[in-house]
């Protein structure tokens, strides 16, 4: 009998690949990206130091306020205007985009788009 592994297993191993592969710095952190089924989670880490430098999530009260939804993808492109906003109030201009195991697909996408319409550059 073939068994299948969870979709979230596959994730997790393909987000230590891609971890592998970059990793934020002080000139160029990585912008982190985590979604659940409910909410969608964006940090900016500098990983040399280990020091989270700006962090957005649909389960604050003044982002939640703003949405009806926490979970489609008008929540995460606003999630990515925020956390680009707090990005530039820290002087951060450039980041490495960590999509978290995840497809670059519907909210990833929509969070990355609106974070670079918003001033990010990656």
């Amino acid at each position: 009998m073939v068994s299948k592994k969870s979709r979230a297993d596959v994730r997790k191993k393909k987000h230590m690949r891609m971890r592998n592969r970059f990793s934020g710095t002080a000139q160029r952190p990585r912008l982190a990206v985590f979604r659940s089924n409910n909410h969608m989670y964006a940090q900016i880490i500098d990983d040399t130091v280990g020091n989270t430098l700006a962090a957005a999530s649909t389960v604050e009260k003044e982002v939640r306020a703003e949405l009806k939804y926490t979970d489609n993808v008008e929540a995460a492109a606003y999630l990515g205007k925020v956390i680009a906003k707090r990005a530039l109030d820290k002087g951060i201009t450039e980041v490495v985009f960590d999509r978290g195991g995840f497809l670059y697909h519907g909210k990833i996408k929509a969070l990355a788009e609106a974070a670079r319409e918003a001033g990010l550059v990656f």
